[in-house]
């Protein structure tokens, strides 16, 4: 069938374009193809032609979009989801495509995720229903919404809110490095997100500038909050539960070494790693592949920031190095001690950090804070809470050495750019790492090891926890009391056995 013909049908059977629709195009080409001196089409390339005419009248006309005729011209008439009209594609996620449309009657604009049909196995679908229940579970302005959730013939699809604008990797790698000001508002918004997702008990997992969309008025908005997880209750319910879910340039290492044992610092790690990068247009660990940026992460301590910003503030400084901390019981320790102590950097004035929260609707309290205190990752170890910005010395640098350096500095590396290169999921479930890299940090010399500000390049052990530390006294208690009463089997035979020799 000629090319021309193939549009023509596949545009009516779709139900985006009427008949008159499609004549009003087809007559005002055939008008202007006639000023110019053209003959009726004939071959396949003159065809061609007449298409991409017709379908130019149709986008300027709004009757379809450039993806909706891209399609159509190939033949492919459904662009339909339930009572929701696609109308582009936006991009690929670790749980599947996601499309640009709207709803047919309310003309809502909307983004739909869609399940790959290649992924529709019982686990897949589970991880893809789990995140349909936790998004509609939310409702924050600086998460991005649920609406809506149905069922196509095999097809699964999630409908949110769309968010116009860009997401922050997009925006840092087209526009360069931000500023401090711009830097602490996003990402403080992303945090006051954050605060909110974790009092409901969820933790991201996946926190990344890919998954911070920026609008054009610089309000941020966190996504895919699906690949959360019960922040005290993940194994039964959570397919993904005891696996590294995540991107390698963004781990925190809690999530490399126990991920079935994530808190809510995790998340704030991620954070603060994509801090640095709105800060300097790097991440921390630039070039590798991720074993060795996982390795980093444990190990290692990132370039100074000031060595590719030199302007940057100290205190400004010491927030990321407090979020990048490796040890959990240094690191910051909520989402809202990071908006309070951003907040002075995204205000216009140093002292309207108050006003901005105000302007922005958002009201932290710290009498609220939740308590870790005895958190599964900490045990039962008290926690000393910084809610103000902390105070350091003008001339204090971050403190590093060869041997605990990432081993470049040269150029933007991030993993998610070789892993959309070379086709593979921007999301990769690392399974294999949690068995390759030893739980225990291995032994650094003092003298070697890296340091910045106070993250050290060698985490601690993290304590085991106190859930499991409980059931290690329970068996304890067992086992003592089994000993007596063995002893006291024994005892009572002995007792018996010399009764009868001494007869």
């Amino acid at each position: 069938m000629p090319v021309d013909m193939i549009f023509r049908e596949a545009a009516l059977a779709s139900n985006l374009v009427s008949e008159q629709q499609w004549r009003t195009a087809a007559l005002e080409v055939k008008r202007d193809r006639t000023a110019a001196g053209a003959t009726a089409p004939v071959e396949e390339e003159e065809r061609a032609e007449v298409v991409d005419q017709i379908a130019a009248v149709l986008i300027r006309d709004e009757v379809l979009t450039e993806y909706q005729a891209q399609q159509l011209r190939a033949g492919r008439t459904k662009l339909t989801l339930g009572p929701y009209i696609v109308t582009d594609f936006l991009g690929q996620g670790g749980m599947g495509q996601v499309f640009a449309g709207y709803h047919e009657i309310m003309g809502r604009r909307c983004a739909i995720k869609v399940l790959p049909l290649d992924k529709s196995d019982d686990e897949a679908r589970e991880s893809f229903h789990r995140e349909i229940r936790l998004q509609a579970s939310l409702d924050c302005p600086y998460l991005v919404r649920a609406f809506d959730a149905g069922r196509e013939g095999s097809v699964h699809f999630l409908v949110t809110e769309f968010v116009p604008g860009t997401d922050l990797r997009r925006l840092v790698k087209e526009n360069g490095k931000l500023s401090v000001q711009q830097a602490a508002s996003i990402v403080a918004q992303a945090a006051a997100g954050l605060a909110y997702a974790h009092e409901s008990g969820l933790i991201h997992r996946d926190i990344k500038p890919a998954n911070i969309l920026v609008t054009p008025e610089g309000h941020a908005k966190v996504a895919d909050v699906g690949l959360a997880a019960l922040a005290h209750s993940c194994d039964d319910d959570d397919p993904r539960a005891g696996k590294i879910v995540g991107t390698a340039d963004y781990l925190s290492p809690e999530q490399i070494r126990t991920p079935h044992l994530v808190g809510p610092q995790s998340d704030l790690y991620s954070l603060g790693c994509t801090l640095y990068y709105c800060a300097t247009g790097k991440v921390p660990f630039p070039n590798g592949d991720t074993r060795s940026k996982c390795k980093r992460h444990l190990t290692q301590a990132p370039w100074d920031p000031r060595k590719h910003t030199p302007d940057l503030p100290s205190e400004f400084v010491e927030i990321i190095a407090d979020m990048i901390e490796k040890d959990t019981r240094k690191r910051v320790q909520t989402a809202a001690e990071v908006v309070r102590r951003l907040s002075a950097f995204a205000a216009p004035g140093q002292d309207q950090g108050d006003q901005w929260m105000a302007e922005l609707g958002l009201e932290l309290d710290a009498s609220s804070t939740p308590d870790y205190s005895t958190d599964r990752l900490l045990g039962t170890v008290g926690v000393q809470r910084k809610l103000v910005p902390t105070e350091m010395d003008p001339n204090a640098t971050w403190r590093t050495s060869s041997s605990g350096q990432s081993g470049s500095v040269s150029g933007l590396t991030d993993v998610e750019d070789h892993e959309q290169m070379a086709g593979r999921d921007a999301q990769p479930v690392l399974t294999g790492l949690a068995h390759a890299i030893p739980n225990q940090p291995s032994t650094v010399n003092p003298s070697q090891g890296a340091e910045f500000g106070h993250v050290t390049a060698v985490p601690p052990p993290i304590a085991e926890p106190s859930a499991l530390n409980a059931s290690a006294k329970r068996v304890t208690r067992t086992t003592l009391i089994m000993a007596i009463l063995i002893a006291a089997i024994v005892g009572a035979a002995l007792g018996v056995g010399a009764t009868w020799l001494l007869r």
